[in-house]
């Protein structure tokens, strides 16, 4: 590997997010430019990504002039394979590996003597779990998109092999890569930072009113998808107002079951135990309700992903309940931060909420631990990590 001595190098970073111009400003995701400000800041030299021009008015995408960001922004035709071309001024790429058509480039990087590192967040049992969700498709076009899932599962850990490192974001992806690249760091993403931890007052503030009996604050947040099991929060709603535990579910967040759950809450006489929020502001809006005004955090994640969901109620002084999917089954046993319930078993998760309900010094003790390890794990700590990681394999000793 080329060791860059003499002036810092320069760093590509290759995603999938999704991309476009408009009316000459850029239209980007902001969780990714919130990510590319924090790699411009801490990598020591010239830094610049490369999308593929995929413009969509998106969730949670906005218009950023140009000139406004501290990183060039090169957009190439999604149809079009990158090529040697596409990496030219640029001494270290970082490339999604989550992506089948970025997954050439370990081979192509290697042929022109850059240095490529991947990052990689879902596993293959997750693949063919968002395949079989996907309600607009047959069960034959399932079954031959299961196959492509494992052909290209061969192809990432063939180009995985190549690379100089991996960085997983979550236990997961590291557990199942590990055999196929020694260099592999294992983090933790999320947005929550220093200044948005939950405070001592707040959490103190929190466990005062959960002993004193009051009612039991839940709050989901995300994409209302059937492949983020949203389905299930009605449901669990009704049953717990049917064993008479008096709560609110805040929901926030949009998405195609948004028109179901709302009527699902009218039909089933919810109003007050139920409030559909909508979509709203990470650090404005989101993030002061839930460390103000919430207990435990509701996931129905069905999938292993990596969900940054979780690091980020729990930063907020949250307890978490969920599935017992394979990222929260890990976080859950790592962090004591909540509970993991059997897959897709809304009923258990209910009759548990209705149990802790009663036990209210086990949701506090939750609280507390959720907020001393994502304290561990904020954005700065996590960045600052995977930036060193790529420096210490590039520059030399």
């Amino acid at each position: 590997m080329p060791a860059f001595a003499s002036s810092p190098p320069s760093l590509l970073v290759i995603s999938t997010a999704p991309a476009g111009m408009r009316d000459g400003k850029l239209v980007l995701d902001r969780k990714f430019v919130e990510g590319m400000r924090l790699y411009a800041e801490k990598w020591n030299g010239p830094v610049g990504c490369l999308l593929p021009d995929n413009f969509s008015d998106q969730l949670f995408t906005g218009t950023f002039d140009p000139a406004s960001i501290p990183f060039e922004v090169r957009l190439h035709p999604r149809t079009r394979r990158v090529t040697a071309t596409e990496l030219d001024g640029y001494d270290v790429v970082l490339c999604s590996g989550d992506s089948e058509q970025h997954l050439h480039l370990a081979e192509l990087c290697k042929r022109v003597g850059k240095p490529v590192f991947f990052t990689i967040e879902n596993i293959p049992e997750t693949r063919r779990q968002i395949v079989m969700l996907d309600r607009k498709k047959s069960l034959l076009k399932k079954m031959k998109s299961v196959a492509m899932v494992h052909y290209h599962e061969r192809r990432r850990r063939r180009a995985f092999a190549l690379a100089d490192g991996l960085q997983a974001n979550g236990y997961p992806a590291a557990r199942r890569y590990r055999a196929d690249n020694a260099n592999v760091l294992l983090y933790l993403d999320n947005r929550i930072d220093a200044g948005l931890l939950g405070t001592q007052a707040e959490m103190a503030a929190r466990r005062d009113r959960l002993m004193a009996g009051k009612p039991l604050r839940l709050i989901h947040s995300g994409r209302l998808e059937p492949l983020k099991g949203s389905q299930d929060l009605v449901p669990i709603a009704c049953r717990l107002r049917d064993q008479g535990v008096d709560f609110m579910l805040d929901i926030f967040g949009g998405g195609s079951l948004e028109g179901d759950i709302r009527a699902e809450i009218s039909r089933c006489g919810l109003q007050n135990h139920v409030r559909l929020r909508g979509v709203a502001d990470f650090a404005t809006e989101l993030v002061p309700h839930a460390r103000k005004n919430s207990d435990i955090f509701v996931s129905c994640h069905r999938q292993s992903d990596p969900s940054c969901s979780y690091l980020e109620n729990m930063g907020c002084g949250l307890a978490i309940i969920g599935y017992d999917n394979r990222m929260w089954d890990a976080l859950a046993r790592e962090s004591g931060a909540g509970w993991a319930l059997p897959l897709g078993h809304w009923r258990a998760l209910a009759d548990r909420l209705a149990s802790l309900d009663k036990d209210r010094l086990a949701i506090a003790k939750a609280a507390d631990n959720a907020r001393r390890f994502s304290g561990q794990h904020l954005l700065e700590r996590e960045f600052d990590m995977r930036v060193r990681f790529l420096k210490d394999a590039v520059t030399p000793c």
